[in-house]
């Protein structure tokens, strides 16, 4: 199995990286970006062949390692590869 895991700043969590590739894109000519919220993009390939199985191993390695769940949240997409 493949999961693909999201991990973002919650709503209200000041993100000091995205202001500065916001202002960044400004100083390069792209106007009207309002607003920039970085993150992170994690792909595990997994043993295990159960979906559901799956997914709960990989929701308990972000609760434990891969998203600090007081200021983030995170998505687990797992499929079949």
């Amino acid at each position: 199995m493949k999961a693909k895991v999201h991990v973002t700043l919650k709503n209200g969590v000041l993100d000091p990286q995205g202001k500065a590739v916001q202002h960044s894109l400004a100083g390069l000519g792209f106007a009207g970006v309002e607003d920039v919220r970085q993150g992170k993009y994690i792909e595990l390939e997994l043993a295990e062949t159960d979906a559901r199985k799956a997914r709960q191993t990989v929701e308990a390695m972000c609760e434990k390692l891969l998203a600090n769940t007081v200021i983030e949240n995170y998505t687990v997409d797992i499929a079949e590869g």
